[in-house]
C-alpha cells in the first residue's frame, strides 16, 4: 500500500442530512413493510448518500476516493461487515450529523492476492443525542477476476426461514433508494466480465437490512440493541436466497444464505 497508515488513523470528517419520511416510505415498501413511525434500525443508510458529481463516478461506479477515504491503490471494493449499536431512534424531521473516523487501516495478504482493510467509525446524532455508533469495514483487493472462486463455506439449521426473490426490480429499487450507483448490482455485463462475478450481487447492506427485517417479524415486541454481521461470500441474483434465523438468549443469530445453501452473511442481534 502506498501509503502511510499511521498519516491516516484518527482522520475524521462530518457530514449532515435531514430525516424525511419518504425515503423510509419506500423502504417499507421495499420490505414489504407498513410504515414505520421512526427511522428502523440500519435506517441510517439511507442518510448521508453519497453526492459526487457524475463526471466524478469512476469506471465500477463509485465515486472517486477522495475525502477521509485513503487513496488506496487497489480498485476493488465491498462491505466486509459492521458492529452496530442503535442507542436511541432516529426521528423523521431531525437534522442529523454522522461523525466517520479512520479507527483502522491495515494490508494483508490473502488468497486472491494484495487486500486492504478500512475500519470507519460512524457516529450519528440527531441534535445532541447520539443514535448510532457503527464501526463498518471496508476491504480492497486487487481485480484478480476470479471473484466467485470462494470455498463452500458452511450449512446452518435455521428456526425460522424466509425465501428471498433477488429480482431485478428489488436490486434496482435499493440501489435507487441509496443512491449506489456500483455496477456489480445493475449491469450484468461489468459484473461477469470486468469483476469476474456469476451474476448481479446482492447488496450487501440490503442483506444486512434483510436479517434485521427478518428478526422484527419474527418478534415484533423486542427493540434492537446491536448488530454485528459479517460478509463470508457474495450473494448472486442467480437463484432464491434466504434469511435465517435462531433465537438465543439475548437475542438471535442470524444469517443469509445463498441460493447453494451456504451462508453468506452472519450476524448476532441483540435486544434490550
Amino acid at each position: 500500500m502506498s501509503i502511510n497508515t499511521a498519516d491516516w488513523i484518527g482522520r475524521s470528517e462530518t457530514t449532515t442530512d435531514f430525516v424525511a419520511r419518504g425515503p423510509f416510505d419506500r423502504l417499507a415498501a421495499l420490505l414489504d413493510r407498513e410504515r414505520e413511525s421512526a427511522a428502523p434500525p440500519l435506517g441510517h443508510y439511507l442518510c448521508f448518500l453519497p453526492g459526487a458529481a457524475q463526471a466524478e463516478i469512476g469506471e465500477d461506479g463509485h465515486p472517486r476516493r477522495g475525502g477521509i477515504v485513503p487513496p488506496i491503490d487497489l480498485p476493488m471494493r465491498m462491505a466486509a461487515g459492521s458492529r452496530v449499536r442503535f442507542h436511541a431512534d432516529i426521528p423523521f424531521g431531525a437534522e442529523v450529523k454522522r461523525v466517520s473516523t479512520i479507527a483502522k487501516l491495515e494490508e494483508k495478504t490473502g488468497r486472491t492476492g494484495r487486500l486492504a482493510f478500512l475500519t470507519l467509525r460512524h457516529e450519528v446524532f440527531a441534535g445532541d443525542t447520539l443514535c448510532v455508533t457503527e464501526d463498518a469495514d471496508i476491504v480492497f483487493r486487487e481485480k484478480s477476476g476470479n471473484a466467485q472462486a470462494l470455498p463452500p463455506g458452511e450449512r446452518r439449521l435455521a428456526q425460522v426461514s424466509r425465501t428471498i426473490e433477488p429480482t431485478a426490480s428489488l436490486l434496482f429499487r435499493f440501489s435507487a433508494l441509496t443512491y449506489n450507483a456500483h455496477r456489480i448490482h445493475y449491469d450484468r455485463d461489468y459484473a461477469m466480465t470486468v469483476e469476474g462475478y456469476p451474476g448481479l450481487v446482492v447488496h450487501g447492506p440490503l442483506l444486512a437490512m434483510l436479517l434485521v427485517d427478518h428478526f422484527r417479524r419474527h418478534r415484533p415486541h423486542d427493540k434492537v440493541a446491536t448488530f454485528d454481521f459479517r460478509a463470508q461470500q457474495p450473494v448472486y441474483d442467480l437463484a432464491p436466497f434466504t434469511v435465517n434465523l435462531v433465537d438465543t438468549d439475548t437475542g438471535a443469530d442470524v444469517w443469509a444464505a445463498g441460493g447453494d445453501g451456504y451462508v453468506a452473511m452472519s450476524g448476532r442481534i441483540g435486544v434490550t
